[in-house]
């Protein structure tokens, strides 16, 4: 019931009723309007949230800051370049304090896409946010300590740049691909608390996959998790080629 109220006012936010600036009729206002509960209107309301259509302000009530056709105002950057001394560039984000370099055992996804469940790995965290609007990010990157012992140094700076880590890994005699995997899940409470979230709101968490062009053999793991409601991921398409279809054989007619 509190899916269904949530869809009729966004679809009264969309057709213009109300307005972005306006404040909603109150709770109380919508128990009568809809003739439902007040613990269904609370729900509605935290869906309409986590659309990115509402904020709650103390004491106003809740303001419509979206009809929900606008593109989000961070833009993150994904893209990958290498320069002509074959040097990796990446776009960079600002970082609000020292990474955290730890060990740990691979488990979840990146395990999966690694293919290396329950196996160590260098772990270095980072918080990281876009300048203009102070959004903030959670950034990941995963050594197995397979990748390390055969580009050793990047266990010696795990937490240098991104960019820096592809650069040792071209030096170690590896030529790189890279595999993003895009999906979305409601934060957990410490991510919420992280990234200053309010309730509600969907994360985009991507993980991208450096592997060994040679042999497919996945070598590094990032993860980064933004905020749906803020933030869309940019990535420049390349081309690939297609693979080359075989001629379908006729059958013999007896």
């Amino acid at each position: 019931m509190s899916m269904q109220l949530a869809e009729k006012v966004a679809e009264d936010i969309k057709q213009g009723r109300y307005e972005v600036g306006e404040t909603l009729p109150s709770e109380v206002q919508m128990e009568r309007m809809y003739g439902v509960g007040k613990a269904t209107v609370r729900a509605a309301m935290a869906e309409l949230k986590a659309m990115g259509l509402i904020e709650k302000h103390q004491g106003k009530g809740s303001i419509v800051i979206s009809t929900g056709d606008t593109v989000p105002p961070v833009s993150v950057d994904r893209g990958i370049q290498r320069t002509t001394k074959s040097r990796w560039v990446l776009p960079e984000l600002t970082e609000t304090e020292t990474p955290a370099v730890s060990r740990t055992s691979l488990d979840g996804a990146p395990a999966i896409y690694l293919g290396q469940q329950d196996q160590d790995a260098i772990s270095v965290d980072r918080l990281v946010y876009d300048q203009e609007t102070g959004t903030r990010m959670a950034h990941r990157v995963l050594i197995p300590l397979a990748t390390a012992a055969d580009a050793p140094s990047l266990a010696e700076q795990p937490d240098a740049p991104v960019s820096e880590l592809y650069d040792r890994l071209t030096d170690a005699g590896l030529t790189l691909r890279f595999t993003d995997h895009v999906t979305a899940r409601a934060p957990y409470p410490d991510e919420r608390t992280a990234l200053g979230l309010g309730d509600g709101g969907p994360l985009l968490i991507t993980y991208r996959v450096t592997a060994s062009a040679e042999d497919g053999r996945p070598l590094l793991c990032e993860e980064l998790k933004v905020p749906a409601a803020t933030c869309q991921l940019t990535f420049p398409a390349t081309p690939t080629r297609a693979t080359a279809k075989r001629p379908r054989q006729r059958s013999e007619s007896a």
